[in-house]
């Protein structure tokens, strides 16, 4: 790919940094071949995962590090889009268009609950909206909890999907490079391109003269209104677009998961890894939701397996194989996030960039 055309794709944001260019490519060309590089469940579920929460923590850095909303509501709508592909799926049977009914009916209350949140919410101060979302994303966990009759209540819903999706499918006979093309494949790469098309769409919106009013915003919203920028309504852009992209993630997530449920979308859980990769990966940067959401998700998959390894080999040293048990991967997923913040305080992006992310010096 010739300069001018990865800055094209890119909308002008290169990434200004060697490691950090590497480090992107490295991780691109993994996700796009791992389902022949892994064997296994696991490494490729890993790897779906880490599609979806890129675009998720990058649809939330679109209002916290680019507009300086800080809400916690994030999740509501990644749990409308999951739902509504999964329930569409359930209750009209496993077909393209029980799927495209209940994403387009997820889409609309997403659209709806966004505008009322921003009309409603954005006219009051920074932390009382962010009391708010939390608020309104909790009623909307215990509603979907509550109403099990139609959405599983606690224990969700298991769905099957259209049958080029299914594991058993298979598009030709024979394997390439040892991976059989099923429908298993077949859903991650639709996963796969289904983030990078809304990554690359979130990357067209920060870098246009919109992303631009909202970074204005951002670093002063009384002088962007003195230039004449409406800034509610470039807030409520921002909301709606935000809200829009998390509910087509979900709707990717629960199409490669098979299942939805309130802890696994809705859970406040969720919003703290979004926030702790946000963090990690370095605010007002979508580059830093591909590096955070990576780190993160493979610290949560491999983390305890690597310290049960370590804790073995110690046996010798009581003190180290305690320190590194298993049951203890949690502690120790935290100590990572605290020198993460210590060592990189605008973010691993900000600090490979050399320059720091919004609110850091």
């Amino acid at each position: 790919m010739t300069p001018s055309l990865l800055s094209t794709v890119l909308s002008g944001d290169l990434p200004r940094s060697r490691l950090l260019a590497l480090a992107l490519a490295a991780i691109v060309l993994a996700l796009a071949f791992a389902p022949f590089l892994t064997s296994g469940a696991r490494p490729l579920n890993a790897a779906a995962t880490i599609c979806v929460y890129i675009v998720l923590v990058a649809s939330y850095d679109l209002l916290l590090g680019y507009t300086g909303i800080v809400s916690f509501a994030h999740t509501m709508f990644y749990g409308i889009g999951a739902y509504g592909v999964g329930l569409g799926l359930a209750q009209l049977g496993a077909g393209w268009s029980g799927a495209l009914v209940g994403l387009v009916l997820a889409l609309l209350l997403t659209i709806a609950l966004a505008l009322v949140v921003g009309l409603f919410a954005l006219r009051v101060q920074a932390i009382f909206y962010a009391m708010i979302t939390l608020a309104v994303a909790s009623s909307f966990a215990v509603l979907a909890s509550q109403l099990s009759d139609f959405t599983g209540g606690e224990d969700g819903t298991t769905f099957s999907v259209p049958e080029l999706l299914t594991p058993g499918f298979r598009l030709i006979e024979g394997e390439i490079a040892g991976r059989a093309i099923d429908g298993k494949l077949l859903t991650y790469y639709l996963v796969f391109f289904g983030c990078l098309l809304l990554f690359l769409f979130l990357l067209r919106v920060v870098n246009s003269p919109f992303g631009r009013v909202l970074q204005a915003i951002r670093e002063n919203p009384f002088r962007a209104e003195a230039l004449g920028y409406r800034t509610m309504v470039y807030r409520i852009w921002a909301n709606l677009l935000a809200a829009l992209v998390a509910a087509l993630a979900g709707a990717l997530m629960a199409l490669w998961l098979r299942y939805v449920g309130p802890k696994t979308m809705l859970g406040f859980e969720v919003m703290t890894d979004i926030l702790l990769i946000v963090v990690i990966g370095g605010m007002g940067t979508l580059y830093g939701a591909v590096i955070g959401a990576t780190l993160f998700i493979l610290a949560q998959n491999y983390l305890k397996t690597l310290m049960a390894d370590g804790a073995a080999s110690l046996a010798g040293i009581p003190v180290l194989a305690q320190a590194l048990h298993p049951d203890r991967w949690m502690l120790w997923l935290g100590v990572l996030f605290v020198l993460s913040i210590y060592f990189f305080p605008s973010g691993i992006v900000g600090k490979l960039r050399g320059t720091a992310t919004p609110g850091h010096k």
